[in-house]
């Protein structure tokens, strides 16, 4: 059960992630960049701070290439880029991006996926194949497979066809796989387990 780092170098220490925002950003998508912040200072031990020259940071950019982050802190000035216009329409998107600075992978990535979904590999664009693999080391911190995860992929996510990539084994589901609201429960325990909340 697992989709988190586990070696600690991978962690920010205390929780605390200097943070600087140098996208050019709409006030809209601002205040919903703020929002998904906000979200992390209220439910978690994790504070992103004002960055004032430490060695390691995170800048939040708005180049045209995508949602995107390094997994975990990799050192020195590690961006996250959420491209304007596109990224910061729902709060969940910059929510997943920061789970993935703080070191969590995608949650179809765990080790016992396979148990809860099928992957469609004949239907994904072969970039984006390697967003599919499982990981060989990662910790879930003994939380169960969480379809409604702000950090799982929706069901048709990077199809090069309009067909499946991701298919649910359990029926029923009461969730949306792919939501992209806010953190799901299961996602707030891994992260203060994680960071010892």
């Amino acid at each position: 059960m697992k989709n988190g780092l586990i070696a600690q170098s991978s962690r920010w220490p205390y929780g605390v992630v200097p943070c600087e925002i140098r996208g050019n950003f709409t006030r809209a998508e601002l205040q919903i960049l703020q929002y998904a912040i906000e979200q992390y200072h209220t439910r978690t031990c994790i504070r992103f701070v004002p960055y004032t020259g430490q060695t390691d940071y995170i800048s939040i950019v708005s180049g045209n290439s995508g949602c995107w982050s390094s997994v975990g802190r990799v050192g020195g000035k590690q961006e996250v880029n959420l491209q304007s216009p596109g990224c910061l329409r729902r709060p969940g998107t910059a929510i997943h991006e920061l789970m993935h600075a703080l070191g969590f992978l995608h949650e179809q990535n765990r080790q016992e996926r396979d148990d809860y979904v099928a992957i469609q590999y004949q239907n994904i664009r072969t970039a984006h194949v390697k967003n599919f693999r499982k990981a060989s080391r990662t910790e879930a911190f003994g939380v169960p497979y969480d379809y409604g995860s702000v950090m799982h992929y929706s069901g048709n996510a990077f199809s090069n066809n309009g067909e499946a990539t991701i298919v649910p084994r359990q029926t029923n589901l009461g969730v949306r796989m792919g939501q992209r609201k806010g953190f799901s429960n299961l996602d707030i325990i891994k992260l203060n387990r994680m960071y010892d909340c």
